[in-house]
């Protein structure tokens, strides 16, 4: 099947980085890297790419477009991302790239005791911050008698999230979903092990998925679930779209995010410019406008404590782990 640029996701932004230099070269998209290699959706199919010299597979993102020697398939070079959604791993200074280009993050969760708003707060703030519109998806909704309750709640952690709750083996699930999954138009699955989002892709790839995600079945007494995605992968969506699945993660560091952070705590944000000092900590000062409304009952006291801390994890830098031996690692020249 031979796919046109717009069908694979290519805008205007791309092609306005493009000089006529450039013109015989193939635009790309990233399907998925692994350690020592990269494949990529070119206008006939799915091909391997080659990397020049120096390069690495940790630079690239699924979703990133290329433009490549048609010939050859060396990789040329990689164009500005419009989106890029990437976090910090314990112990690691680097940033993972998890997911580049993509117009709306899913964060897959399910109605039973894997809803966490304080585990969706810091998904929402890395998707704020990588450009990309979150949106709260909501499995497992056939299992409980109020789903409702669950979507008021998750629409409840920010200004005009969009929440919906489904069954994610049901074929309805992909028309819920269907005003994010136009043609051209890619999403990520984001979420913890076990919520279904394998399931969720395997429904909205449809047949056009040559091969379905396996899925695995959660833990009935913590709803826990293990990996059963191991990689990060670009899949078309029946509708015309894409979707990005990715592996549960089992931690979430936020730092470097004080833009997705305020966008998920606005009510929060808008109030500290209008304390007594400019400074002000919001733990106990006089004249703090957040602990004020605190006080007053317009601010959930318990949701002011998240929001401290995650805007004390985003300033800490992330930290390389210590090398064998206890020995710091070597100092740049330069």
């Amino acid at each position: 099947m031979t796919l046109s640029l717009a069908e694979r996701g290519w805008t205007a932004f791309f092609a306005e980085q493009c000089g006529e230099e450039e013109a015989g070269l193939a635009p790309m998209r990233i399907l998925s890297v692994h350690r020592s290699r990269l494949t990529a959706q070119a206008e006939s199919g799915s091909v391997r790419l080659w990397l020049p010299v120096g390069a690495r597979t940790t630079d690239y993102a699924v979703g990133d477009w290329v433009l490549v020697q048609p010939d050859t398939l060396l990789l040329h070079r990689r164009l500005d991302r419009q989106t890029l959604l990437e976090r910090h791993t314990a112990g690691n200074a680097a940033t993972q790239l998890i997911a580049a280009n993509i117009d709306t993050l899913f964060i897959v969760t399910s109605c039973n005791d894997d809803f966490n708003p304080a585990r969706l707060e810091r998904y929402l703030a890395l998707a704020n911050e990588s450009g990309a519109e979150p949106v709260i998806v909501l499995t497992k909704a056939d299992t409980v008698a109020d789903a409702d309750a669950y979507i008021a709640e998750a629409k409840a952690l920010q200004r005009d999230l969009s929440a919906v709750a489904l069954d994610a083996k049901s074929p309805t699930a992909a028309e819920a979903l269907a005003r994010w999954c136009g043609p051209g138009r890619t999403v990520a699955l984001v979420g913890s092990s076990g919520v279904g989002k394998s399931t969720l892709l395997n429904t909205l790839a449809g047949e056009a998925q040559e091969t379905p995600q396996l899925t695995g079945a959660i833990r009935e007494d913590d709803a826990k679930g293990r990996h059963t995605t191991t990689a990060r992968s670009l899949h078309p969506i029946a509708g015309g779209g894409w979707v990005i699945d990715t592996p549960g993660m089992r931690t979430l560091q936020v730092n470097d995010a004080a833009f997705g952070i305020g966008t998920l705590f606005a009510e929060i944000t808008e109030l500290a410019p209008l304390c007594r000092f400019r400074n002000c900590t919001h733990h106990h000062e006089p004249g703090c406008a957040v602990l004020e409304a605190v006080a007053e009952g317009r601010l959930d006291a318990g949701r002011v404590a998240r929001w401290r801390k995650l805007i004390d994890e985003s300033a800490q830098p992330a930290v390389a782990p210590p090398r064998a031996g206890g020995r710091p690692p070597p100092r740049r020249k330069g």
